[in-house]
């Protein structure tokens, strides 16, 4: 198989989550969304509600970027995003839970959200995966199946051990088996990196220098086995 710019543009949620970040930004972030016609934009829970095209979806963050709120907290942030029309949300786990193998508490974490976020809505559960052993990533991935999470996603691009790797990717694939998705995302930011990460098992990228990607789309170095990109 073989993606087309246009293909590959649907893979992408296309990010806007700078503390700095205005109305207007985000504006512009939609205007350049439906333009490049990427599945979603990502942005802050603080900025909607926000007017979109027909068939651009909307995403938010949860719990971001640390993931140390209570539970609680988190489901009622993910409540007012659905309220105030996001389609989907990306929460962040407690990443020292993971870290530590308290795999029950992840789950409990990802459950509250997941009781927040409606049928026909998006969750996706963020894992942090640059700071996580191997065994905590995949113990993330099944309590956050468990709890019924839609995706997991590798990380926030906040954290300093890093963003997505293609191991992390398909370390993640694995353990989730196609019985959810799988988000790439924090730094990347080339065409080559974002089909690495398709060729590893990621169905959506999380970027925010889409065009960029795009514009370097080379048609001949694209993964024969990618996996059709999840939508909702």
């Amino acid at each position: 198989m073989a993606l087309s710019r246009d293909e590959l543009a649907r893979y992408v949620d296309h990010t806007l989550l700078k503390p700095e970040a205005t109305p207007a930004d985000v504006k512009a972030l939609i205007a350049e969304g439906a333009d490049l016609g990427v599945f979603s934009v990502c942005v802050s829970p603080s900025m909607l509600p926000v007017d979109v095209p027909e068939g651009l979806a909307v995403a938010v963050v949860c719990g971001f970027p640390s993931g140390k709120h209570h539970s609680s907290v988190k489901a009622a942030e993910a409540a007012l995003s659905i309220a105030q029309g996001a389609d989907e949300v990306d929460m962040v786990i407690d990443i020292a839970a993971a870290n530590e193998g308290r795999f029950d508490d992840v789950e409990a974490d990802v459950a509250a959200v997941r009781g927040a976020v409606p049928e026909g809505k998006i969750l996706k559960v963020i894992i942090e995966s640059a700071a996580l052993s191997d065994e905590a990533i995949v113990g993330a991935c099944r309590a956050s199946e468990a709890a019924g999470a839609d995706f997991v996603k590798t990380s926030t691009g906040f954290h300093p051990a890093g963003g997505a790797s293609v191991e992390a990717v398909r370390l993640m694939a694995e353990t989730v088996g196609g019985r959810l998705g799988v988000k790439a995302s924090g730094g990347v930011r080339t065409a080559e990196a974002a089909l690495a990460m398709i060729d590893a098992g990621a169905t959506r990228l999380g970027l925010s220098g889409t065009r960029a990607v795009l514009d370097g789309l080379d048609g001949d170095s694209v993964p024969a086995t990618a996996p059709e990109p999840a939508g909702y």
